[in-house]
């Protein structure tokens, strides 16, 4: 599998969910919402697919989100409103930084790290953030990720990551 992006090559890509029965991993130090867990889970699967080698400190990690984690977000809102104790992993998981951390050390990769929150199409932002750092020289190839939570008016989490590789590394 390797589809073509404006400065780069995708080679391994991952969904989630696969099928109605589809589970994601508990991820210690991340606890209440499903979106960090779903992160994790979709660049698991997106690096598993890969039998290449990626030059670590060269590859980037990109997440974009619409929505965010609301449901950490909204747990704060509503703690601070009750005049209640916030939990502090709460604090720590707000920040999609955290979630790009574990993949990166999961993966040994220390390339540029990189969370967005587009208005539009969430897959579309973060390839044309990638497709930045590949023209700035900041990485070789990147790990994009998109993920989105159910919110009120329905849906199911789902999430996307692809692994893009700059032409000239392709």
């Amino acid at each position: 599998m390797s589809a073509t992006v404006e400065a780069g090559v995708v080679v391994a890509s991952a969904y989630w969910p696969e099928s109605d029965v589809d589970t994601v991993t508990a991820v210690t130090g991340f606890v209440v919402s499903a979106f960090n867990p779903l992160v994790a889970e979709v660049a698991q699967r997106c690096m598993s697919a890969y039998d290449g080698e990626v030059v670590a400190d060269r590859t980037a990690i990109v997440l974009a989100s619409v929505g965010g984690d609301r449901t950490s977000a909204d747990v704060v809102a509503e703690a601070v409103a009750a005049g209640t104790r916030v939990a502090p992993l709460l604090f720590f998981q707000s920040n999609p930084n955290a979630v790009l951390g574990h993949v990166a050390a999961r993966w040994g990769l220390a390339g540029p790290l990189v969370c967005t929150s587009p208005s539009g199409e969430a897959m579309a932002d973060a390839i044309a953030c990638a497709e930045l750092l590949f023209a700035a020289g900041e990485a070789a190839a990147a790990l994009v990720i998109t993920a989105e939570v159910a919110d009120e008016s329905g849906g199911s989490d789902r999430a996307e990551a692809v692994l893009v590789m700059a032409r000239e590394r392709a």
